[in-house]
């Protein structure tokens, strides 16, 4: 209920309507969110790809890195600021989306998978096995967690648009309302 009420004051401040109600603002900045998305998971996809060792298998994987981290690391930050501003234009909505909710689980699951790879000594290690004709064990298990991860996570993105899970909608069962924790009970029955 803390969290509820939380989303529910975020939704009424001045900040949250002007954003939500403008007739730009938050058409750009869900602009912005889908283009960052878009080169992030790209560079992603071929980080992932390498390390499957499906594609640029001639190329050392610390060239790709260098050349393509950087960006990858600035679509991600610009990726975040515009996913929290969406989140803050309808936060209370956004709350009780079960995609959101799955989003958000598998966003800190790609988190770890990155952080494990890069902190866990696999990528620390990467001159011993950069130019080797077959990826480690380990580095082609990252690179296959991260792919599933990246397709779920833009899967239940898209899917957060729909309002299956909208409290203010009549329209659903009470298994729909239990599974977005809806509270019905201080609410009028129509």
């Amino acid at each position: 209920m803390f969290l509820h009420n939380l989303m529910r004051w975020m939704a009424d401040t001045r900040w949250s309507v002007d954003l939500h109600e403008s007739r730009y603002a938050y058409s750009i900045v869900e602009s912005i969110h889908v283009w960052t998305l878009c080169l992030f998971v790209g560079f992603a996809i071929l980080l992932d790809l390498r390390l499957l060792g499906v594609t640029l298998k001639s190329v050392p994987m610390s060239q790709i890195t260098t050349r393509i981290l950087p960006w990858t690391k600035a679509a991600f930050v610009l990726m975040v600021i515009s996913g929290l501003l969406l989140f803050f234009a309808i936060p209370l909505r956004t709350y009780h989306n079960v995609f959101f909710r799955l989003k958000a689980v598998l966003l800190i699951l790609a988190a770890l998978n990155a952080g494990v790879f890069h902190n866990g000594g696999m990528y620390r290690r990467l001159e011993e096995w950069d130019i080797a004709s077959v990826t480690p064990r380990a580095a082609k298990l990252a690179g296959a967690f991260s792919l599933a991860l990246w397709a779920a996570i833009v899967f239940s993105g898209r899917m957060i648009a729909y309002n299956w899970f909208d409290c203010e909608s009549p329209q659903k069962s009470a298994f729909m309302d239990t599974i977005a924790g809806c509270d019905r009970t201080n609410q009028e029955v129509p």
